[in-house]
């Protein structure tokens, strides 16, 4: 009789509510980072909405490839979910020979887009984007641009920046944003494309110079950059989105409860607060969603792909 009951109660396990136990975040950079910041912002608060933990695991290496093929050999059953942005979910793709395919997590929610601000060094001659632009195309032999290694937002947005302007410089790998914005305000470099949240900071300070904002909206925490289209260059549209996903598999149910808790998180006013000191806009709660995420994914790649492409961008 006992083993009759085994399948009776194996069922009734398995249909136990999701989540039971606590869910790991996969977090592809360094803890106090601007993915890290961000999050740890939205797992404190889908706690509230799961009723369990999301434990943050910070998996770095390779510009977060190896982080991804965590996350792709993860179960799918829920427990396991990853964040990521447009290096991670896009570039890499068309940047690395990788084992995994960046288009087949299962979105669960787009959390968050960044757009890049070109920055230069404090005693740059250049005062806007305009003269910045004839300064590089004059002074192009010698002109630097620091970046986070070669495949990174900064190098790829320095390639898009060069078609668009017909000028040349050297970009200068750096193993992370934060060495070459450091040198960057020691003038060793002279410009760079960074995330927003990673040097709003030195700009009002005044330890760098801000060009423009690479969107066509200003950004609320900073309205007195002007954006790209203003300082002269339409169309140089760069934005670090950020989304979480899934394992490949993941059930649907599952994905939509997910989604449900990342779109709560992201509703609550002390969060929109904190994203947007980080320079972070949320988008609308209809972008917000595990389809809409698929899109713009597939939109990002669509664009970015060639661009790397016709640069022979690899990863060394």
């Amino acid at each position: 009789m006992g083993a009759a009951t085994l399948p009776v109660a194996s069922l009734t396990a398995r249909a136990d509510t999701f989540p039971s136990r606590p869910i790991t975040m996969i977090v592809p950079f360094a803890a106090g980072g601007p993915t890290d910041v961000l999050a740890r912002i939205v797992a404190e608060y889908m706690r509230r909405s799961l009723g369990h933990p999301v434990v943050i695991e910070n998996v770095t290496g390779a510009s977060g490839t190896v982080a991804g093929l965590r996350a792709s050999r993860a179960a799918p059953d829920g427990y396991t979910i990853t964040i990521g942005h447009w290096g991670t979910h896009c570039l890499n793709g068309a940047i690395y020979q990788l084992q995994y395919d960046v288009r087949a997590f299962e979105p669960v929610a787009l959390i968050a887009s960044g757009p890049q601000l070109v920055i230069g060094r404090p005693d740059l001659p250049a005062q806007n984007l305009k003269e910045l632009i004839a300064w590089l195309k004059a002074n192009g032999d010698t002109a630097t641009s620091g970046t986070a290694g070669p495949g990174s937002g900064a190098h790829v947005a320095g390639v898009f920046f060069q078609q668009l302007t017909a000028t040349g410089f050297s970009f200068v790998p750096y193993r992370g944003a934060g060495p070459a914005l450091n040198d960057l305000m020691a003038g060793h470099i002279d410009i760079m494309f960074d995330q927003a949240s990673n040097s709003l900071a030195q700009v009002r300070s005044g330890t760098v110079k801000a060009y423009a904002v690479t969107a066509s909206t200003r950004l609320a925490s900073a309205p007195e950059i002007p954006t790209v289209d203003e300082a002269g260059l339409p169309g140089l549209y760069i934005a670090y989105w950020h989304g979480i996903w899934a394992p490949k598999g993941t059930p649907g149910e599952i994905v939509s409860t997910l989604s449900a808790a990342v779109m709560a998180a992201l509703a609550e006013p002390n969060v929109h607060q904190r994203f947007a000191e980080l320079g972070q806009e949320i988008p609308p709660s209809d972008k917000q969603v595990p389809a809409a995420l698929r899109s713009h994914q597939a939109a990002e790649i669509e664009k970015w792909w060639p661009i790397v492409r016709s640069a022979n961008i690899k990863a060394e």
